[in-house]
C-alpha cells in the first residue's frame, strides 16, 4: 500500500487574529486546551501517528507546553511552525529567521519533545534563505509549499476581510501552481526534502481540511466527493497525499470567537469531528498513513533534486 501522511499545524487563536489584524489578538486568547484533547482522541480512534508543526510563542506558555508533552506522549512527532507565526515570514532578514528557528527549537526541547527535524512556515512561507538555514542546522525536510493557483483569491478574501485591508504579499502568486505536487530534494547543504501541502492533482485546488469543510458547509455531499476525487486523482497520477489539518477542524465558532471570517466555522463542532473521522477514513482506505517525518523517511533517496529558485529576501 502506497504511504500518505497527516500533519496538523498547531496554529493558536491568538495566530489567527494577529494575521487577521484584529487587535485582540495582543490578549493571547488559546482554544489549546480545548482543541488538542480532541484532536488526540480522533487521531487515536483512528490508530494514527501524525506530525504537529508547533509555533514557539505557544510552546513557552503553560497550555502549550503542557500540549506539546500530550502530543509528543501520544507518540507523534512536534516539528517547528516558527516562534511568532507571521505569514511575512518571506520578509525577514537571515538574523530573524534563525532566531524564529531558535527560539521554537528551545521551547519545543524544553517542554519535552525531541529537537525538531521538520519545518513548515506560516502561510506556506518560504525562501532561499530559509532553507539553507534548516539544512545547516540538520532539518531532515521543510513542508511549506502549496502548489496551487488559488494563492491571489485567498489573499483577496483575506484582506476584504481584515479590519486594516490585510496585506500584499501573503499566500503567494499564481505562478506557485507550477511547482511539484510531490516530493522533491532542494539543492541546498546536504540535501533538504520538500514535501509539499498536497493539492489535488491536475486541477491543482487546495483539499486539506480547512478548504474541505468550507465546501461541508455548503454541501456534505460535495465536500466528500470532492475529497473522494482527489484520492482517486491521487492513485491514478501515483501522488502520495500529504495532508494539512488545523485546530479549527474540529472547533466550533463559539469555541474560537472572532473567527467567523475562517473557512468552515458554520459547521459545528460535534460535524467538524465527524466529517473529519470519514476524511481520515477514506484515507486510510487507499494507503498506509504516517507522520510528515516518517513519510519523508520513507521516500527514501530516489528523490529528484529541485534548485532554489524562490524569490531572494534580504539575508
Amino acid at each position: 500500500m502506497s504511504t500518505a501522511s497527516v500533519s496538523l499545524d498547531l496554529d493558536n487563536l491568538w495566530a489567527y487574529l494577529k494575521t487577521h489584524g484584529d487587535p485582540a489578538w495582543e490578549g493571547r486568547p488559546s482554544f489549546l486546551p480545548t482543541a488538542v484533547p480532541r484532536l488526540l482522541e480522533v487521531f487515536g480512534e483512528h490508530g494514527l501517528t501524525t506530525t504537529v508543526f508547533v509555533v514557539g510563542a505557544d510552546a513557552e506558555r503553560e497550555d502549550g507546553a503542557r500540549a506539546v508533552a500530550d502530543i509528543a506522549a501520544a507518540g507523534h512527532e512536534v516539528a517547528n511552525h516558527s516562534y511568532g507565526h507571521e505569514p511575512w515570514l518571506h520578509r525577514y532578514s537571515r538574523v530573524e529567521l534563525e532566531a524564529e528557528l531558535v527560539r521554537t527549537e528551545d521551547a519545543i526541547t524544553a517542554a519535552g519533545a525531541p529537537r525538531p527535524t521538520g519545518f513548515r512556515g506560516p502561510g506556506y512561507s518560504v525562501t532561499p534563505t530559509l532553507l539553507g538555514l534548516l539544512a545547516e542546522r540538520g532539518y531532515h525536510y521543510d513542508a511549506s509549499t502549496l502548489p496551487t493557483w488559488i494563492g491571489p483569491l485567498a489573499r483577496a478574501y483575506h484582506n476584504r476581510t481584515a479590519p486594516d485591508g490585510g496585506a500584499d504579499d501573503l499566500f503567494g502568486g499564481f505562478g506557485r501552481v507550477r511547482a511539484p505536487n510531490t516530493a522533491y530534494r532542494w539543492r541546498v547543504g546536504p540535501g533538504l526534502v520538500e514535501l509539499p501541502v498536497t493539492t489535488m492533482p491536475l486541477l491543482r485546488v487546495p483539499i486539506h481540511g480547512s478548504y474541505l469543510l468550507q465546501l461541508h458547509q455548503v454541501s456534505p455531499r460535495l465536500a466528500r466527493g470532492y475529497f473522494r476525487t482527489a484520492l482517486r486523482l491521487c492513485r491514478a497520477r501515483g501522488v502520495q497525499p500529504s495532508l494539512l489539518l488545523h485546530p479549527t477542524d474540529v472547533l466550533g465558532a463559539a469555541e474560537a470567537p472572532g473567527m467567523g471570517f475562517f473557512p468552515g466555522m458554520a459547521v459545528p463542532g460535534a460535524r467538524k469531528v465527524a466529517f473529519l473521522g470519514w476524511v481520515l477514513g477514506a484515507l486510510r482506505a487507499h494507503f498506509d498513513v504516517v507522520g510528515t517525518g516518517e513519510h519523508v523517511r520513507r521516500l527514501g533517496a530516489g528523490l529528484r533534486d529541485r534548485d532554489v529558485d524562490l524569490p531572494v529576501r534580504p539575508a
